[in-house]
């Protein structure tokens, strides 16, 4: 192969990567909202006037328009971009890795890999982007991506490092199982140490729940973002307390997602009206990790394989706690909970896809390593 030939290809590539990021974002869009990612045809969001195709070319289309409506003159989010160029650059590196990085060089069914690959990391800057910014997970994505990476294992047995279609499929499913059944106790040990945060107010301070919002002095979180399970509750001791038109002193109270308890007492939230309390601590339920962490897991799993699954579980972990430690260092620590998990575990599956070799030869030399360590203890025992 030339090297004009090979740079055209990788041109080629780049390009074709830009226009998939210009489809993943109509993905991330509109998946939230539960819009058809097909019609209506690319519209400003904003002035909801159609984008004609001289102004959606991938990248260029950007740059030209300065980041705006041509129409209406409002900013595009820069997001929209950034997309379109990481998943321009990701399908190319993987396209390099394949072709001119590996050796010996993929070819035959192996090279059916590299589509998929692409897939998953489309896949995964889907997921990445939306939970940014809704904290969410759409399950056309985690439980599609379960679907869908246990067919393509077993029509392409290499995704799972075997020539064996049945093979495959059981690592396939093991990597499911893996994902599902690892991140599922790190969530529920994650709400017995962590489900409850105390927020500490300032003696006399006045709180209320209304309209499905609670209204700290500084501060108003909304009912979704407090109620995350069935038994999450709202706790606090009131020194005076009003609900609705009834009076109360020292009364410990329970808030649930539709009711109220006071004293041990039930009320339906729907028919007291406003809820006043004057508190000096309030402890509100906390989400330790979300059933969408661990459905993109079990999606990796499919896709990858139970190694890949322990591995993007090990470098989120610690992605997550170096930037926590930064975040505290900076003091910006209230920061913290708005950063969500899933892009971290999107993290871990793109560095084992691009390093899965050299990943898997560093797992073989620990286990055996530690084989020898054991067999010198026994030996010596």
């Amino acid at each position: 192969m030339t090297t004009w030939l090979r740079l055209y290809l990788d041109f080629v590539v780049f390009a074709f990567g830009a226009v998939i990021g210009s489809f993943l974002n109509v993905c991330v869009h509109r998946m939230p909202l539960d819009q058809s990612i097909v019609t209506p045809p690319s519209h400003c969001p904003h002035c909801n006037q159609h984008i004609q195709w001289a102004d959606n070319i991938p990248l260029l289309s950007y740059l030209v328009l300065r980041g705006k409506c041509r129409y209406c003159g409002v900013r595009i989010s820069p997001r929209y971009f950034l997309i379109e160029l990481l998943t321009a650059v990701l399908f190319l590196l993987m396209w390099l890795k394949s072709t001119e990085w590996d050796h010996p060089l993929v070819h035959g069914v192996y090279f059916l890999k590299v589509p998929i690959y692409w897939m998953v990391m489309a896949g995964l800057i889907v997921a990445t982007f939306i939970d940014f910014e809704h904290y969410i997970i759409p399950n056309g994505i985690t439980l599609g991506g379960v679907v869908v990476g246990f067919l393509c294992s077993i029509a392409v047995p290499p995704l799972q490092h075997t020539e064996f279609h049945s093979i495959a499929a059981l690592r396939s499913f093991l990597g499911i199982v893996a994902g599902c059944l690892t991140l599922y106790l790190i969530a529920e040990f994650g709400k017995l140490l962590f489900g409850r945060l105390r927020v500490p107010l300032a003696p006399g301070t006045t709180i209320t729940i209304a309209e499905s919002k609670l209204r700290l002095p500084d501060e108003e979180i909304e009912w979704p973002d407090l109620f995350f399970r069935d038994s999450d509750k709202i706790r606090f001791t009131a020194v005076n307390l009003k609900l609705g038109d009834r009076q109360f002193s020292n009364a410990k109270v329970i808030v649930r997602q539709d009711s109220v308890t006071v004293n041990g007492e039930g009320y339906p939230l729907a028919t007291v009206g406003v809820i006043e309390a004057v508190t000096s601590e309030i402890v509100i339920p906390r989400e330790a990790m979300g059933m969408g962490d661990v459905k993109l897991l079990a999606a990796i799993g499919a896709f990858l394989g139970w190694q890949a699954t322990l591995f993007s579980l090990f470098l989120s972990s610690l992605v997550g706690s170096f930037v926590g430690l930064s975040l505290i260092v900076a003091g910006r620590r209230q920061l913290q909970g708005k950063i969500p998990y899933g892009p971290y575990i999107a993290l871990g599956a793109v560095v084992w896809l691009f390093a899965e070799r050299q990943l898997f030869a560093t797992m073989a030399w620990y286990t055996e390593s530690m084989s020898q360590v054991f067999r010198i203890l026994l030996h010596k025992g």
